[in-house]
């Protein structure tokens, strides 16, 4: 019955996605599979990259072809909570306070240049990533099912920025790594640029919604259903385990690390049109699942590794499943 629903459903998404975004954006092609993933498997994402590779275009672009509303919050010094959350407005005609709903309330929150912002405002966040829901004046309002945030960061850029705290970055399934296209890619964007519109105007280069969202909740059961055999699940343990074992980190990959590992192979593997889980999907997500979730001792840092680094050592030391 699950091998049906995905083969219904799956064949042919990613590509149809993909062929979409990339009306306006111009390679990054892993990077999109990897939000795709994560907000199959109903996660968040973390965007880092330096200034002008696309992060936010990624994330508008596919709110547009997942048929999604989305509401993009510039992180700044002064942000304040309730300019994300929302607050209650005195309305003298009537005499009363009028919940005025802030831009959380929508199904994917870009949230640009997230480290601008104090901790008292990046932590305004927790409660609606983790929960599903805010609270303002006492009163619980529910988020949609579909909510999804994109939070982005530049990693060059240290001074003015307050850095996510582990508790926050933990929030999120993956954090994706957007880098410069290639030669071809920038000249096919340069070439872009001389035409009727702007290259980066998702309306006017006619970005269309791929799937309702019927068939986005429908992919979801599919991921969560996705045949995992007793081998591969086994491999997913023994990864966290054997991170937790390495020395050049101080902090390896908990319990929770390797359930989002899970999680978001089983999404890839959805989208992509498998019937069950394979080692090589485990493989494909594990850099944006742990790169955020590994500590490097100080001395590794010294020496100029990275978690990406450690990664791939991680992933040729485990043998993998036949």
């Amino acid at each position: 019955m699950v091998g049906r629903m995905s083969l219904s459903l799956a064949p042919g998404v990613r590509e149809r996605l993909r062929s979409e975004i990339a009306k306006v954006v111009v390679g990054q092609g892993e990077a999109v599979d990897e939000v795709l993933a994560a907000f199959v498997a109903g996660g968040h994402v973390l965007l880092e990259g330096v200034p002008g590779v696309a992060k936010t275009l990624i994330a508008k672009a596919l709110a547009r072809s997942l048929d999604l509303s989305v509401s993009r919050v510039q992180f700044t010094p002064d942000l304040m909570p309730a300019d994300i959350l929302g607050t209650s407005v005195f309305r003298p005609g009537t005499g009363t306070f009028e919940l005025v709903r802030g831009p959380v309330f929508t199904d994917v929150l870009v949230a640009d240049e997230v480290n601008r912002s104090p901790p008292k405002t990046q932590a305004a966040l927790l409660e609606a990533m983790e929960e599903r829901q805010v609270t303002l004046e006492g009163v619980r309002h529910p988020l949609g099912p579909f909510f999804f945030v994109v939070a982005t960061q530049n990693p060059v850029e240290y001074e003015g920025t307050w850095p996510l705290p582990e508790a926050q970055t933990d929030r999120f399934l993956v954090k994706v790594k957007v880098g410069y296209p290639s030669e071809a890619e920038e000249s096919e964007l340069l070439r872009r640029s001389g035409g009727d519109f702007a290259p980066d105007d998702i309306e006017a280069a006619g970005v269309r919604p791929v799937l309702g969202r019927g068939e986005l909740q429908r992919l979801r059961e599919v991921a969560r259903r996705l045949p995992v055999s007793p081998e591969v699940l086994a491999y997913v343990a023994r990864l966290a385990r054997a991170s937790r074992s390495l020395p050049r980190l101080r902090l390896g990959a908990s319990p929770r690390a390797g359930l989002a590992l899970l999680a978001a192979a089983r999404s890839l593997a959805a989208v992509r049109g498998a019937e069950w889980l394979s080692p090589d999907d485990v493989k494909a997500v594990a850099p944006a699942v742990l790169r955020h979730r590994l500590v490097l001792r100080p001395e590794a840092e010294l020496e100029g590794a990275t978690a990406d680094d450690v990664i791939g050592e991680l992933l040729a030391s485990v043998e993998v499943p036949r």
